[in-house]
């Protein structure tokens, strides 16, 4: 039997060679315009409203960009060298976890909040426009003051816990250097005289700073970034020396192991865990774009951010986990705070002072960058005529004090209170932010509407205010409410349903009220479509 083989059909070498060319051309396109959507694209706005405008909120122009991507990770070597960063491994610790399993949670904590800063980053970079003008696209030109301010109270808050920490460092520095402590303390105010003092006085530190501007600040983050690294380094080798080894919390097995004290709770625990973990920066996942709008490129800013945020806390995660574990075996118990942990250190005076010195200019860095620019720009966003960033600095300031910050983050309320609280607050603003910029505007903006008051602007919606991202932010943030009025000890009788929801407060409200604005914003072009 003879079988016929049938040769395969081929084009014509001449319809080949006008097919191949199109094909590259599509692509090329689509490669085209997806590099459009990245690229650069600041302009000055055209006739600003003045109530919408000034030299804080404008645009920054390609040619006044001053972050490279140098800046950008050493803007973040200077936001994760900090205190509380150098605890909150050692508190996730505490709640059972082995060693490994925290490093594990902080990793991935920081990788998962890597992905909505770099988001939230690019339109910083693409148009050169800080928070306040960038959420006026979902929220309205209006609107947007909701989102700033909901911020600037969490800001606000930080600011104080941190000025808290420093004015703690400055205390041990000058006991150091032989001064008395004058111990007694104000009742009305639960501090002590000396802790008061040394709190005012690093405060008047960062004013110094908040005074001189922006660019202060970045120079601020480039110089201390290697001063803070060179500073854990060594304090690292000193702990391995002194302990001869990396101490047992390393050898210690988890508690939620068979047979361990919180058997079969993992899950439980994990994810209240995690969501604190990624509230911890989620702050700066929302308002990133008040520094990405001075990068050079959205190269600096992605790969700036990648290299200074999970790479960079993961290690410091592991050195402060390593050198709280060898303080079980120099002084008999673990001591997670660096600061108690200087003063315990007897090599004299002058090592307690460089040492404290490094401390005072690690939560000054933080600071100034993580909790000053995000509310005094809320400030300047709400009144440009009237406000300048340096006045609403000063305000942030004392907003900061007024909520008595060395109570704020005492106990175990800082983890289940406090950073998971304000991730509810602050996830779905962040969900409606990328579902806007990405999805319904497809990552461009229209500049002058964003800085126009006329009533036909795209971004005026219904006097300003977008009722779709408003009533998409009220939903997000609100399931999490019963949860949180638990957590604080209003709620007892919370169902564990609503408990749940809270103990996954920053992915719940992210995603909901992400897809609950985009569905609203498609449902409501549908029909606007329709009527046409």
């Amino acid at each position: 039997m003879t079988t016929t083989v049938r040769p395969v059909a081929r084009a014509p070498l001449r319809a080949r060679a006008r097919v191949a060319p199109s094909r590259r051309r599509r692509c090329a396109a689509r490669a085209s315009e997806r590099a459009a959507r990245w690229a650069i694209a600041a302009v000055e706005p055209e006739s600003p409203d003045a109530s919408l405008t000034n030299d804080d909120l404008k645009p920054v122009l390609a040619s006044a960009r001053t972050f490279a991507l140098r800046d950008v990770a050493s803007l973040w070597v200077g936001l994760v060298v900090c205190v509380p960063a150098w605890t909150l491994v050692a508190r996730v610790v505490d709640v059972g976890f082995a060693a490994g399993e925290a490093m594990a949670v902080v990793a991935s904590a920081n990788a998962l909040v890597l992905a909505p800063m770099i988001a939230n980053g690019a339109a910083g970079t693409k148009y050169g426009i800080g928070f306040p003008v960038y959420c006026r696209s979902a929220f309205g030109v209006r609107g947007a003051s909701v989102a700033t301010f909901a911020r600037a109270i969490v800001g606000c808050g930080w600011f104080g816990i941190q000025t808290n920490v420093g004015g703690q460092a400055l205390a041990t520095m000058t006991r150091a250097m032989g001064f008395a402590a004058n111990g007694t303390v104000l009742p009305w105010l639960g501090l002590s005289v000396e802790a008061l003092v040394c709190y005012l006085t690093f405060l008047a530190a960062q004013l110094w700073v908040v005074y001189h501007g922006i660019e202060s600040i970045r120079r601020v983050e480039e110089y201390a970034a290697p001063v803070l690294i060179s500073l854990s380094l060594a304090l690292f080798a000193w702990a391995v020396t002194a302990a001869g080894g990396v101490g047992p919390i390393f050898d210690a097995p988890s508690a939620f192991a068979v047979g361990g004290a919180r058997a079969g709770e993992f899950w439980s625990a994990l994810l209240p865990v995690l969501t604190a973990t990624v509230g911890f920066w989620s702050t700066l996942s929302l308002n990133i774009s008040d520094f990405t709008r001075y990068a050079k490129s959205q190269r600096d800013q992605i790969v700036g951010q990648a290299v200074g945020l999970p790479a960079f806390m993961t290690m410091f995660s592991f050195i402060a986990l390593a050198v709280t574990s060898c303080t079980v075996v120099i002084f008999g118990g673990a001591i997670s705070d660096p600061i108690e942990l200087v003063s315990r250190i007897n090599t004299g005076p002058l090592t307690t002072f460089l040492a404290m010195c490094g401390l005072s200019l690690a939560t000054l860095s933080t600071n100034i960058a993580a909790n000053v620019v995000a509310p005094a720009n809320a400030l300047v966003n709400a009144f440009p005529r009237s406000m300048s960033f340096r006045k609403a600095g000063f305000i942030t300031a004392a907003l900061g004090t007024l909520c008595m910050p060395w109570k704020l983050a005492a106990g175990d309320g800082f983890i289940f209170v406090w950073l998971i609280g304000y991730a509810a607050l602050l996830g779905p603003i962040t969900g409606i932010m990328i579902a806007d910029y990405f999805f319904v505007r497809e990552q461009t903006l229209d500049i002058d509407a964003l800085y126009s008051m006329d009533a036909k602007s795209q971004y005026w919606y219904a006097n300003g205010f977008n009722v779709r991202a408003l009533a998409s932010f009220v939903v997000g943030a609100g399931v999490c409410v019963p949860g949180f009025l638990h957590a604080v000890g209003a709620n007892p009788a919370c169902s564990a349903f609503f408990r749940g929801l809270y103990a996954n407060a920053w992915f719940v409200s992210f995603f909901l009220g992400g897809g609950l604005y985009l569905l609203l914003e498609r449902a409501a072009r549908a029909t606007n479509k329709a009527k046409m």
